[in-house]
């Protein structure tokens, strides 16, 4: 693996370089740290309040619901197709050079090196009705260029996907506008960008924009356990930490990191959207903030 981060890479584990750097440059608010993740505090610790008297709860929100009938795509390094904890992949692409320029062309299901493989069995583990589909960007070591990411990232927006999972980011600041810009045209179209933050304390996108649900992992032993981040920018926080995932040629594996706490919130508003198909992105992230488990009615 490079030693040099390319401008698009996992937040986990397969991108380890990236990780193992915590970041020069942290910024702060109000003389606060901003949060990256809750590895060192506990759900206890941030109780968040609500005044909502509207009955949102788990059950309302995806009770009974399997995702059936929600469009999930994976950008990323490729799904492997029929592996046990994946099954079906019903649409298979990936960005490749075409006359000096990139393009989104359909390919046989492969994944270059896990690590979408892994995002996927997350995915159809939470919501295993959903329809998975797989745009490959990420190359056999892990990390891709800033111009897939914008190719691919655009192509699955322009599809109307559902869900979109994004468990990679780019440091490249000239790439942070058009990315915004995307996220934009996601959010106002209803296809849910749910984006990974960086490992590392840097700044990366497009998680950093509002306009996406971020997420960051947390240290409990529970799968389901999805709490809010009263100090944002990172909104969520998900199982990260020694996640069982689907590894290479029907394989089993844990792997650590933001890119695997990211899948466990695009499952679970797979599971919403499945319930509430004509939800905006801004209904979904504030039943997911009602939802969580942190956050209380007073």
């Amino acid at each position: 693996m490079t030693t040099t981060p390319p401008s698009a890479r996992p937040a986990g584990r397969v991108a380890a370089g990236a990780a193992a750097r915590a970041g020069a440059g942290t910024a702060t608010r109000a003389g606060a740290p901003l949060t990256w993740n809750l590895l060192d505090r506990r759900p206890a610790d941030i109780p968040v309040a609500s005044s909502e008297t509207v009955p949102v709860t788990p059950e309302w929100a995806h009770g009974g619901a399997d995702g059936t009938g929600v469009r999930v795509c994976i950008v990323d390094s490729g799904v492997e197709a029929g592996h046990p904890l994946v099954g079906d992949v019903v649409g298979s692409h990936a960005v490749v050079g075409r006359d000096g320029g990139l393009t989104v062309e359909e390919v046989t299901p492969a994944d270059t090196c896990g690590h979408g493989t892994a995002c996927a069995s997350i995915v159809r583990r939470v919501a295993p009705g959903c329809e998975l589909h797989s745009v490959r960007i990420l190359g056999e070591n892990g990390g891709g260029t800033g111009a897939a990411l914008l190719a691919g990232l655009s192509w699955a927006i322009e599809q109307r996907f559902d869900v979109i999972n994004l468990s990679l980011s780019t440091s490249r600041p000239q790439f942070s506008q058009v990315l915004r810009e995307m996220a934009d045209d996601a959010y106002f179209n209803r296809s849910v960008i749910v984006a990974s933050a960086h490992n590392s304390r840097i700044e990366s996108f497009p998680w950093r924009f509002s306009s996406v649900i971020s997420v960051g992992s947390h240290a409990e032993d529970d799968s389901d356990l999805v709490l809010y981040n009263p100090d944002p920018p990172v909104e969520f926080f998900a199982r990260g930490q020694a996640v069982q995932v689907a590894g290479p040629n029907g394989s089993t594996t844990r792997n650590t990191g933001n890119s695997f706490a990211a899948p466990h919130v695009t499952g679970l508003s797979a599971l919403i959207l499945g319930k509430h198909p004509r939800l905006t992105t801004f209904e979904l992230k504030t039943i997911l903030y009602l939802t969580a488990a942190n956050v209380r009615g007073v």
